[in-house]
């Protein structure tokens, strides 16, 4: 299963990751009314025609495809708050601009399901793909500055996305970097070699074993 301590398996899926980000709290305006639902992950509700509420992204999206609501976007959403983020991506070579953890989940399932709801909905899809552009050149720039002196990685105000993409390549460069560096693992290795050369030169001849056994078996009779 993914997120394990296993290296192998410790990359998400995307569909894992957007199931996580199904979790993140949107606003909707209901158009029907509804008792509250009483959920494992919490009450929401009562539904009233008109009067906004929050829920969870999976159920605005749920009701949205009912056509029991529409679905007020975030307001980082807009083309406005977008540009200005894009252009701060651009002029900052090693900082990342503050955006919801998920916003790439956030912002595709809004697009694929409430598009009607989000004005200028193709400059903001368009928005977003360059400010993801931006950003995992970023991650490559920093992916590069990597070596065997390093010891840890910050990357403030990673997203979901972004952060799942490069765990494991920063995980494992860093263990290898560490364990070819690290005095401690020279000298264990060292140690290893030498005790199974004394292994070898100490242990039984081939065949030798065998021969004895028949010459004493011999010398009985």
């Amino acid at each position: 299963m993914a997120g394990q301590s296993d290296l192998h398996l410790s990359l998400f899926s995307f569909q894992e990751v957007e199931f996580i980000g199904e979790d993140e709290m949107v606003e909707i305006v209901p158009n029907m009314r509804m008792d509250p639902l009483h959920l494992i992950c919490g009450d929401f509700g009562p539904f009233r025609p008109q009067i906004a509420t929050q829920v969870p992204l999976w159920l605005a999206v749920a009701l949205k495809i009912r056509g029991k609501c529409t679905i007020r976007p975030p307001e980082w959403m807009s083309v406005e708050k977008l540009t200005k983020v894009l252009e701060a991506e651009r002029n900052s070579s090693r900082e990342f601009q503050p955006l919801p953890f998920h916003y790439v989940e956030i912002s595709r399932l809004l697009s694929d399901h409430a598009r009607d709801d989000i004005p200028d909905v193709y400059m903001v899809r368009s928005l977003i793909e360059d400010i993801r552009t931006v950003r995992f050149d970023k991650v490559e720039t920093g992916l590069q500055t990597i070596h065997e002196r390093t010891l840890a990685m910050k990357l403030k105000n990673l997203s979901a996305t972004e952060a799942n993409i490069v765990r494991q390549f920063v995980v494992r460069a860093l263990q290898a970097f560490y364990k070819h560096d690290s005095p401690e693992m020279i000298q264990q290795s060292d140690t290893t070699a030498i005790r199974r050369r004394q292994l070898a030169d100490h242990g039984p001849k081939e065949g030798t074993g065998g021969t004895n056994r028949r010459t004493k078996l011999s010398e009985r009779k």
